[in-house]
């Protein structure tokens, strides 16, 4: 799951008071973060800072600077340094450079944003856009308590500030929170376009006993309203309705919206990874590789096409999985476990070591509790300890969840086959 932040101008919808909440001009513009404030389930990631060990040591591949965004995003910092306590200078840069971690799936841009806002950072009451800011950049590096502190900060100054409202619903969501989540939802109603707070309502009842009631509700206001939205908006409904048809087994209606979703932008990193695992779990394997085969600097996309190749039989296999090594390796150097989901499934079905994706699971899964990261656990538990699954079953059970990929490994986990 992910969040996004919501335009101040969204056209042709009604909400209880007309647009989204207000927020500083700098921060107006429609943006993917990780969750859909910035993905959560994987997206940009802030990790630890990371020293070289060898002076021709390839930390990164940069990304081309000739994009419109990166240069505009270089200008602001210039600007910045020669004027670093402007706080809506501050406020545009960091929200610039948030969006291009989200488009470009690179981590640094996260960083860049937090460096924009160092002067009012380490405040005991910096502005709220900072506190919003902040909260977003907490949350891509699943310091998921940090951020609610933030956010519940924010609420108590605005409690109708509907990106605070939208994102701690988001980061509530990803914990299984689900009862506050919902709320947080039914709050953004009255500040908040009706297909986002009807989104954000719908993807949290979808994942508690409702999954069949909340596609066919967010079905209807996406038909009313999809088409007169901003295309940031359009594309989180359209992920979110693709996920809850899968979830049922509804796979061609799911295949729509995927569709339909990647018309809309093909390059978002979180749509691309949900659309390449439908298509593994259908046994495709070369449209993966056709839709990620320019992908590979993002790392779960990377994953995935590997498991494609994997299906395929693909030469290429070989350089991907040594390339995957090297990467969970640096990251494990400098201190990131965030993407702890994708190391998992690295280890379970590429490495075929279940010992260690189980170990990898456990640990993801006591930090986030999203169908991907239950599936995860599972498959690992079937092979490596079946017990292990035990916990995570029972809360499966609590949270009324319809998934049908998740209900067969339950079954074949408690010897009922598949």
């Amino acid at each position: 799951m992910w969040v996004r932040i919501i335009p101040s101008d969204t056209k042709g919808q009604t909400s209880g008071r007309g647009r989204a909440a207000e927020l500083a001009p700098s921060c107006r513009a429609a943006v993917t973060l990780s969750f859909l404030l910035t993905l959560i389930a994987f997206g940009p990631l802030v990790a630890a800072p990371y020293t070289p060990q060898k002076a021709d040591e390839i930390v990164a591949e940069l990304p081309s600077a000739s994009s419109p965004a990166a240069r505009r995003a270089f200008a602001l910092h210039n600007l910045l340094r020669r004027a670093p306590d402007q706080l809506e200078l501050a406020l545009k840069t960091a929200q610039t450079d948030i969006d291009l971690a989200r488009a470009l799936s690179d981590p640094r841009y996260n960083g860049y944003a937090e460096s924009a806002l160092a002067p009012w950072w380490a405040l005991n009451s910096p502005p709220v856009e900072v506190i919003l800011l902040r909260a977003t950049i907490k949350q891509s590096r699943h310091d998921f308590e940090g951020a609610l502190r933030d956010l519940n900060d924010v609420l108590q100054k605005q409690p109708d500030n509907a990106q605070a409202l939208l994102t701690r619903a988001v980061v509530r969501q990803v914990q299984g929170d689900f009862l506050n989540a919902r709320a947080d939802c039914g709050s953004l109603s009255l500040s908040a376009p009706d297909l986002i707070a009807r989104t954000c309502v719908d993807s949290v009842s979808s994942l508690n006993g409702q999954g069949n009631e909340s596609l066919r509700d967010l079905a209807a206001v996406y038909d009313a309203f999809g088409g007169q939205t901003e295309t940031a908006i359009a594309l989180f409904s359209l992920t979110i309705l693709a996920e809850m048809a899968e979830r049922l087994g509804e796979y061609e209606r799911a295949e729509q919206y995927f569709r339909r979703a990647t018309a809309l932008s093909g390059q978002d990193g979180y749509l691309l990874a949900a659309y390449a695992d439908f298509l593994l779990d259908r046994n495709r394997p070369s449209e993966v590789v056709t839709l990620l085969r320019n992908q590979t600097r993002v790392d779960p996309l990377l994953l995935r096409l590997a498991l494609a190749e994997q299906q395929l039989g693909a030469k290429a296999l070989a350089t991907d999985v040594k390339d995957l090594q090297q990467r969970f390796a640096v990251a494990a150097q400098r201190g990131d476990r965030v993407h702890q989901r994708e190391q998992a499934r690295f280890e379970l079905f590429l490495m075929k070591r279940p010992q260690e994706a189980l170990r990898l699971a456990l640990a993801n899964w006591n930090v986030q509790h999203e169908p991907a990261d239950l599936r995860v656990l599972l498959e690992a538990a079937k092979e490596a300890d079946p017990a292990a699954a035990r916990p995570a079953i029972i809360w499966l059970n609590e949270a009324r969840l319809e998934d049908e990929a998740i209900e067969k490994l339950v079954r074949q986990i408690n010897g009922g086959g598949g």
